[in-house]
């Protein structure tokens, strides 16, 4: 009964492990299928947050600011910049936080999950009853 145990508590141990996203993400836009950036995603007090680390697209300027932007965000840096903000965990997803795209400045209510054993991150943002979804790619 005690071996049991040790191994139920081993693999739900591996499994929440694998579950987690935190880490360094590959963005991929949705419309073009194209890599955009290296987002890292930290967790902090059972909080998700993500900024952008690097900027993968050759043709985008390496000093690039939020101008879309309306919040607290307007204006600062795009590599750097808190995309990911409040996502806690439910079951598979984590939810309850808001993802920005920085290109245009729309703030999504956002879900993710991490899929494929932990190699890639569905994320979803939400505007009302309208959403896109990209699929992301661990990167470490």
């Amino acid at each position: 009964m005690k071996a049991v145990l040790v191994l139920i508590f081993a693999l739900t141990s591996v499994f929440a492990f694998a579950a987690s996203p935190a880490g360094l993400w590959k963005t991929i836009d949705d419309k073009t299928g194209k890599e955009k950036s290296l987002v890292r995603i930290t967790e902090n007090g059972g909080v998700l947050s993500g900024a952008i680390e690097k900027l993968l697209d050759p043709n985008a300027k390496k000093d690039m600011v939020c101008d879309e932007c309306t919040d607290d965000r307007k204006g600062k840096p795009v590599v750097g910049l808190n995309i990911i903000r409040g996502l806690k965990q439910d079951g598979e997803k984590w939810e309850g936080g808001t993802i920005l795209d920085p290109k245009s400045g729309k703030i999504y209510k956002a879900t993710i999950k991490v899929i494929e054993g932990g190699k890639k991150l569905e994320l979803r943002g939400y505007i009302g009853p309208f959403f896109r979804t990209q699929v992301w790619l661990r990167a470490d």
